[in-house]
């Protein structure tokens, strides 16, 4: 079955839209991709063991967007009763079918090229019959067109998450989750591959809601940075039951990712990444990647826009006292701020061409945090990445200057006039056409500022005071007097410890490829804060300050301090 089903994208836009101009998103743009054998043998096995099967009781299952019919075929050649079913499998894609109908079936197997949103709100496709029959099914085996925001476009993205009721980005395959729970009859069984990404983002609220509000969700496998699908999606198995009035019951999870500890604990060899799915928790090595394999039970919060945690006991003992020993939360004392976002980086910044500013009136030039130059406790050696930034930076309020009033940057910007123009989400905004997208509160810069990037393999909080603009691939939190400037010497050190980073983990579950994280404010708002008047709060405090004045060679022994006395406050080890 297709993962991002290019076509999909073009056909429900025309529908949806009734555009009459569309770009086409090739397969290349897109990473078009199909279910491996291995993953959907994985995903009939589980419906087959949560289905109440009965003899002499005729089924009907289909595949709302079957692809090649891989899906189909796996769950066709596991269910114990073929003479009494019926497959169907759908698909905007006439090839794809062809590819469907070629697999040999024991079972009855139909297939229809037609649009499956539109089936489920009963208003025909696009290429079958304005009759269709509005038909319930006992299994639905799907692994729905995984179309990203960025790919949709913004303006379908929101009209797609008005009609079917969503909230925040919006990917194509929510829309086919809202749909599929309208043709499953009462008690069927779902199983569905999507991105992991809904566990554990703001952006997937509507489908934990969704899951919960019409399903009892029987297992959920996040399969993580495994490699087992040719695109850069992380998959995540779900597993769940039709039901009117679902009951909170003990959802069973299994996670899997690549080991990067690089320690050399004993590991146990297994042929595939499927095999351990069958295995006990633990250490292992596939074709020579470690993998670590957990299982547990999924903590559910009360709170409906809460993400899903998965903890084991140990897991869950871990975590508790943590939040035993905190006074809050990072949220309860800061907001977390993103960086400056210009959307035409090749002008404003010069992290490419170094020096192309050095002409300009230096007034409105600054230096920059990114990514690439930021570490723990200083900036790395790439320091001297400036910023064309042409605000009042004593304003709190965004003012922007005259930029006529500096003929030297006027004139460069003007050789980019056209550029900067075609940004109509800004001029329609009322804004000058040489502004940033995103400039911040200008008079924040001169304060000091804790500063992280976004994406990471090490967590790397900075301390600036050096009144620097802060990029948009990283966040900040500025301070506003000398109270909060000793708080965020406390929340410096916690982020920096190996012991945030496993809470990072084990907590919001979203590592990507190559052991990199994502260190977006809904995650670092969410890092839990010891009392800062402790005694041993005002102990991290003070390593924290020595380590931002420390030598090189000073810091791995401070750094080892720091972690002891961040598990002491926490209550991990005895004080």
């Amino acid at each position: 079955m297709s993962l991002i089903l290019y076509l999909y994208v073009v056909t429900c836009t025309l529908k949806l839209h009734k555009l009459q101009e569309i770009k086409i998103p090739t397969i290349k743009e897109t990473g078009a991709t199909f279910t491996p054998e291995g993953m959907a043998n994985v995903i009939a096995k589980k419906i087959i063991e949560s289905y109440d099967f009965q003899e002499n009781i005729p089924l009907t299952i289909t595949d709302p967007s079957c692809g090649n019919g891989i899906l189909l075929s796996a769950i066709d050649k596991q269910i114990p009763t073929p003479n009494l079913i019926t497959l169907k499998g759908y698909d905007i894609n006439a090839d794809y079918l062809k590819e469907t109908k070629f697999r040999s079936y024991k079972s009855s197997l139909e297939v229809y090229q037609d649009d499956f949103l539109s089936i489920a709100e009963n208003i025909g496709g696009l290429f079958g019959s304005q009759e269709q029959e509005k038909e319930k099914y006992d299994i639905i085996i799907s692994n729905p067109p995984y179309v990203r925001t960025q790919i949709l476009g913004q303006k379908y993205a929101q009209k797609l998450a008005k009609q079917f009721g969503l909230k925040g980005r919006v990917d194509l395959y929510y829309a086919f989750l809202v749909q599929i729970a309208k043709l499953i009859k009462e008690n069927g069984i779902l199983g569905v591959v999507t991105s992991n990404r809904f566990l554990s983002t703001k952006s997937g609220i509507s489908v934990r809601k969704h899951f919960e509000e019409n399903y009892e969700i029987i297992e959920v496998i996040d399969l993580g940075d495994t490699d087992l699908f040719d695109a850069a999606v992380l998959p995540a198995i779900t597993i769940a039951r039709r039901v009117s009035n679902p009951k909170k019951t003990k959802t069973k999870f299994t996670k899997i990712y690549k080991d990067l500890s690089g320690d050399d604990r004993e590991r146990k060899k297994k042929d595939t990444v499927y095999d351990l799915l069958e295995s006990n928790d633990g250490y292992y090595l596939v074709d020579d990647v470690a993998y670590k394999k957990d299982s547990g039970t999924i903590k559910f919060m009360k709170d409906k826009e809460s993400t899903w945690t998965l903890l084991t006991s140990d897991e869950t003992l871990w975590v508790d006292t943590i939040h035993s020993n905190s006074k809050g939360f990072v949220k309860n004392y800061f907001k977390v701020r993103v960086g400056i976002k210009s959307t035409a980086d090749e002008v404003f910044l010069d992290t490419r061409d170094k020096g192309k500013f050095d002409c300009l009136e230096q007034e409105i030039i600054y230096e920059l945090i990114t990514s690439k130059n930021i570490q723990k406790w200083s900036l790395g050696n790439k320091t001297n990445i400036k910023v064309l930034y042409p605000y009042n930076m004593d304003s709190e309020k965004r003012e922007v200057l005259p930029i006529k009033n500096y003929p030297k940057a006027y004139s460069f910007l003007k050789e980019h006039e056209e550029r900067l123009r075609s940004r109509k989400y800004l001029i329609d905004g009322g804004r000058e056409w040489y502004e940033l997208w995103v400039p911040q509160k200008p008079s924040y810069w001169k304060l000091g500022k804790l500063v992280f990037p976004d994406i990471s393999s090490t967590a790397r909080f900075f301390y600036d005071n050096t009144g620097r603009i802060v990029n948009g691939n990283c966040y900040w939190i500025p301070a506003f007097n000398e109270k909060q400037e000793r708080l965020l010497a406390l929340i410096q050190g916690i982020t920096n410890t190996e012991m945030m980073t496993r809470y990072h983990d084990i907590v919001f579950c979203n590592k990507l490829y190559s052991g990199k994280r994502r260190y977006m404010s809904q995650y670092v708002e969410n890092y839990p804060i010891p009392n800062p008047e402790l005694k041993e709060s005002q102990h991290i405090i003070d390593i924290v300050y020595k380590l931002r004045k420390a030598k090189k060679e000073e810091i791995s022994i401070l750094q080892l301090e720091l972690e002891q006395a961040t598990l002491i406050a926490f209550g991990l080890i005895p004080k």
